[in-house]
């Protein structure tokens, strides 16, 4: 077998990746843009000593799970991966690999397995966009087989492409956000290009425009558009006026501005244009401000259900005293804040802490306090030092990475009754918590939520009591 053979492969499983998984005599094939029911020709990327990378040529007989893409950017934007999948067989492979990574990587068993928690919105369900200019349009094999000079390729408003940082796929019409996000994404990219506003370049450290970032409202009439620029322009007035003219349902203008030659979307300061710079979210009976750059969750609708999985698993009684970890802006905290005695919620990034003293001054809650902590650190030296209590339940919520040993040793040493572990990486959770029950704690059950529609992203939900 060579890079760039032809081979002709049944599709039979899906991998964590989103990629179709092909086994012959014992080797295994990872195939893109495969399905389990595909017949392919399949042409060999990258071959290792007991498996090999490769990429659909032809289907030579569909999966009776395949149907027809919806989105015109699907084979170069690489977001919504699994759009030509059932959602029912979607969230049946979400299931299946969260069984996976808890029996395989964390060796657990012996432990509940609730069904996936489906998304009930599976289009236009994100609160946030974050588009991309570039100077280098990424040009399809199509769009580069056109007669013919080529137009546009030099200005681009929409998505990086995958493993490609300096090329942005022109993005039209996406299926994340609703459709006024489209339109004010196609009025901005013809504003700037047809008065030749200069995309800013991480190669040369000049030009202007960065980001484009729509947030909006599911609950509020609230939308805000955040133009993120390298350093400031008169045109921008000129941009948000006609902004505004044209789309008076935007309540708030930002120009965040940057003076670091990065490709971070965040500027060191803002200039507000309209509005208060704000916008409002709810989740549950929570009420939540967000800024230009504050984090919160993009699926708002689907974040209720999250978080109302790990309320029911914490199965509080009301006298509890809880730790949440990674609390952010306070939105668990304020969530459950009805049903426990008192929260002590530790972050490490100290915007997310000013966010979470706002919300709760909005939602007028009398026992949350938020603390600055790096969960990078031993932090019991910090709950030692303001002689806070111990917890009864601890609540953690951390990155993809997963959570830092010394924060697992510190959950050990401060021995909760209850441990309700939430994960948008179910590998590094099932890693963790089996640390956890080889300490002493015992995995009750799980339940998958299903918060992206189309990708191959899943949440995680996991209980663990001390024994």
């Amino acid at each position: 077998m060579k890079k760039g053979e032809l081979i002709e492969l049944e599709i039979t499983d899906y991998a964590f990746e989103g990629r179709g998984i092909s086994k012959v005599d014992g080797f295994v094939y990872f195939i893109d843009k495969s399905l389990p029911g595909d017949k392919v020709i399949a042409k060999i990327k990258k071959i290792k000593q007991n498996y090999a990378e490769a990429s659909v040529e032809q289907i030579l007989e569909p999966s009776p799970y395949r149907i027809e893409k919806f989105c015109n950017h699907f084979n170069t934007c690489g977001g919504c991966k699994q759009q030509d999948l059932t959602y029912e067989k979607q969230l049946t492979y979400k299931q299946e690999q969260v069984e996976d990574v808890f029996e395989r990587i964390g060796g657990l068993s012996d432990f509940e397995i609730l069904p996936i928690m489906k998304s009930g919105l599976t289009q236009f369900y994100r609160n946030k966009m974050e588009f991309s200019f570039a100077d280098k349009r990424f040009l399809s094999i199509e769009e580069l087989g056109i007669e013919g000079e080529i137009l546009d390729r030099n200005f681009a408003l929409g998505f990086h492409v995958p493993g490609v940082y300096d090329k942005v796929v022109d993005i039209e019409k996406c299926y994340l956000q609703s459709e006024k996000s489209n339109d004010i994404l196609n009025f901005t990219r013809e504003f700037f290009k047809s008065r030749e506003i200069k995309v800013f370049s991480v190669r040369s450290g000049e030009g202007f425009l960065k980001n484009l970032v729509i947030k909006q409202s599911f609950h509020f009439d609230d939308f805000m558009v955040n133009l993120v620029t390298y350093g400031e322009d008169p045109i921008v007035e000129k941009y948000f006026d006609e902004l505004s003219a044209r789309f008076p349902y935007i309540t708030t203008m930002i120009n965040n501005i940057s003076t670091r030659k990065s490709s971070v979307a965040i500027g060191e300061y803002e200039k507000v244009y309209k509005g208060s710079g704000f916008i409002y979210e709810s989740i549950g009976k929570g009420k939540f401000r967000i800024s230009a750059n504050s984090f919160f969750q993009t699926n708002p609708l689907q974040a209720e259900a999250l978080y109302q999985a790990a309320l029911d698993f914490a199965d509080f009684k009301g006298n509890e005293v809880v730790y949440d970890l990674y609390s952010g802006a306070g939105t668990i905290p304020i969530f459950i804040s009805e049903r426990v005695k008192y929260i002590y919620g530790f972050e490490s990034v100290e915007p997310a802490i000013e966010d979470a003293k706002i919300n709760i001054e909005l939602n007028k809650i009398d026992n949350f306090k938020p603390i600055l902590a790096d969960l990078n650190k031993s932090f019991t030296p910090l709950i030692q030092g303001m002689g806070l209590k111990k917890p009864n339940v601890i609540i953690a919520d951390p990155p993809r990475s997963g959570m830092n040993p010394k924060t697992i040793n510190n959950i050990i040493e401060l021995s909760p009754a209850k441990l309700v572990y939430i994960s948008c990486n179910p590998a590094t959770q099932a890693r963790d918590i089996k640390l956890l029950v080889e300490d002493g704690y015992k995995l009750i059950k799980i339940r998958p939520v299903d918060m992206f529609p189309h990708t191959y992203h899943i949440e995680n939900v996991a209980l663990l009591i001390r024994e």
